[in-house]
């Protein structure tokens, strides 16, 4: 007689999911392990960049070893009085929120590894002499390290094609539904988790740009756009190359650094965005131009 397709996929789960908890073993028990014994007795790098490579990956590690792991062998051993593995999935979503560190932590960790192998010679010696060994099967570490990140979107895809699978009367049916709204719900957490790293970044490369002025580096602005603007002088009739900034609470109008030591602009003047407003102008002598006027001051621009 056939298994049934939902049984399949569960024991797929399974299969995977001993095939994960080796591969975490294998990142926390000997990489991590290894080279946080050398960096402790100093032959290698400092222990703080090992573990700022590691992450949070002996949480990962514990919970999926002692926990998840388990829970799932059981419940396929009970499965022909008892088909079901929704309800365990529902315990199991909660705790992958902890992927979200490791998830934002990885770009940084793979250039650690870069950047450390180069500066040490005997970090670099012990990870390839760890890679060697059979139990990583010719890859390197951050093939192994890709791992977890790659593993919610993987529960995400067999918990659908179990869901598609239930027939319509199964006992699983509202647990397993409830489990994979759940698992979106982490993956969502995870992406958000990416994006809101890249905005940071991006926010950080913009205010280096500006020279990291004290009142305007805050983590909580958003860059809306960016770009040159001509400012029109009426006194003598001319204009001149400027640069303009918009944050959701601020534009910066800022004068380009003929000499790019450090800050490629200087600002000039802050506006604040609330009170702030913009009116365009029938200028036939400047095409194009606009004032923006603000608590601060009123500026003629002129956009290009």
């Amino acid at each position: 007689m056939q298994e049934p397709e939902e049984k399949k996929i569960a024991l797929e789960l399974l299969e995977t999911e001993q095939a994960y908890v080796n591969r975490l073993h294998l990142l926390d028990q000997i990489f991590y392990t290894e080279l946080m014994k050398e960096a402790k007795n100093g032959k290698t790098v400092p222990e703080e960049v090992v573990k700022m490579i590691f992450s949070n990956i002996s949480s990962i590690y514990q919970f999926h070893a002692k926990f998840f792991l388990p829970e799932l062998q059981k419940r396929m051993e009970d499965w022909s009085c008892n088909p079901r593995i929704g309800d365990v999935i529902q315990k199991l979503a909660p705790f992958l929120k902890m992927y979200g560190e490791y998830v934002k932590n990885f770009d940084k960790a793979v250039e650690l590894i870069t950047v450390w192998s180069e500066k040490s010679p005997p970090f670099q010696e012990l990870i390839a002499d760890i890679q060697k060994r059979k139990v990583c099967a010719n890859l390197t570490l951050q093939h192994h390290m890709l791992e977890p990140v790659q593993r919610i979107p993987r529960y995400e895809l067999l918990l659908k094609d179990y869901v598609r699978k239930l027939p319509p009367e199964s006992p699983d049916r509202d647990d397993a539904e409830k489990a994979l709204e759940m698992i979106f719900m982490v993956a969502k957490h995870s992406n958000a988790a990416i994006a809101e790293m890249e905005r940071l970044q991006n926010l950080w490369a913009v205010y280096q740009r500006l020279g990291l002025e004290d009142d305007i580096v805050d983590p909580s602005n958003e860059l809306i756009k960016e770009g040159p603007i001509q400012k029109v002088s009426t006194r003598n009739n001319s204009t001149s190359e400027k640069y303009l900034f918009l944050f959701n609470n601020m534009l910066l109008y800022c004068v380009p650094k003929v000499i790019q030591v450090g800050a490629e602009f200087q600002v000039h003047l802050r506006i604040d965005v609330d009170g702030m407003k913009v009116q365009e102008l029938n200028d036939t002598q400047f095409p194009h131009t606009f004032l923006v006027s603000g608590k601060q001051r009123t500026l003629e621009l002129q956009a290009r």
